[in-house]
């Protein structure tokens, strides 16, 4: 019993561990992406490269 509620605290720590690392991205701004949102709609359907050929 007491090997369970060991590995219960551990497992509590590494999730408070990944939440703080978590809070800390999103307070210092590495998820923040400002330019490809605006950009995004110039790329997304340019039309297919024409091939210039000559048939007679």
């Amino acid at each position: 019993m007491s090997a369970l509620i060991f590995l219960i605290c551990i497992s509590i720590i590494v999730a408070l561990v990944f939440l703080v690392a978590f809070i800390w991205t999103v307070r210092s701004g590495q998820y923040d992406d400002d330019y490809t949102p605006s950009v995004r709609i110039l790329f997304e359907n340019e039309p297919p490269a024409k091939e210039k050929s000559i048939k007679k």
